[in-house]
Order: C-alpha cells, then structure tokens, then sequence
C-alpha cells in the first residue's frame, strides 16, 4: 500500500512541475516594438483597485482606489518604463504577456506586477 501511495504522490508532484512549467512557458517577452504596438489605448489593471491607461502621446493616468494621478511612460530598449507622481512603481520592466494577462518584471524586485490588459472602460 504504501509503495502505490508513493507512487501517486510522485506522479502528482511530477503532474504540478509540469503544470506549472507549462502555464510558465505561455508568457512571452515582449519587444520594444511589441510594447509599442500593444499598450497605447489600454488599460493594465487588476480589475478591482487600480488601472494604469497609457495614452497614446505618452501620458500614464494611474487610478487607485478612486484617486487619479498622472505621469509618464515610454519604451526604452525593450522595457516599458513608468514615470509616475509617486517614486513607488517608477522605473523599467520587462513585460511578459499571456492573452490578456500581463507581467511587469523589474530589476529591482523578485515578484512581478500582474494585471490584465484590456480597453478602458
């Protein structure tokens, strides 16, 4: 009994390695070029507190919890980089996609910034 159980155990934690590996590989890595085309007019938001819109002309207009504030955004060598009122969120990122799933990866920190991005509402 006990050699099945460790075999079930083994085939469920190879089952969850390749899960989560799978679901990992659906992110890709956006270019510059790719950044340019896919954020101007959208939204990066988590649907509930705060939504970044990143106009065309470069203004960033971040929304948390009802209180609006502006800054700046760009493309820089294949990062999206945020200028915002509060130094809290500046700085550059990788941005990694997945439908309408978004990951902004910095230098400077461990976890990504995840959202969803989609037209404002």
């Amino acid at each position: 009994m006990r050699g099945r159980l460790a075999i079930v155990l083994w085939l469920v934690g190879v089952g969850t390695l390749g899960w989560n590996a799978w679901a990992e590989d659906k992110f890709q890595k956006l270019t510059g070029a790719q950044i340019q085309a896919k954020f101007p007019g959208m939204e990066m938001t988590d649907e509930v507190h705060w939504g970044d819109v990143f106009q065309a002309n470069g203004v960033l207009v971040t929304t948390e919890m009802g209180h609006k504030t502006s800054g700046k955004w760009r493309v820089q060598r294949d990062q999206l980089c945020l200028q915002r009122a509060t130094e809290i969120g500046s700085g550059c990122y990788d941005v990694w996609v997945s439908g309408k799933n978004v990951q902004l990866k910095g230098k400077d920190s461990t976890l990504p910034l995840e959202g969803v991005l989609q037209r404002p509402k």
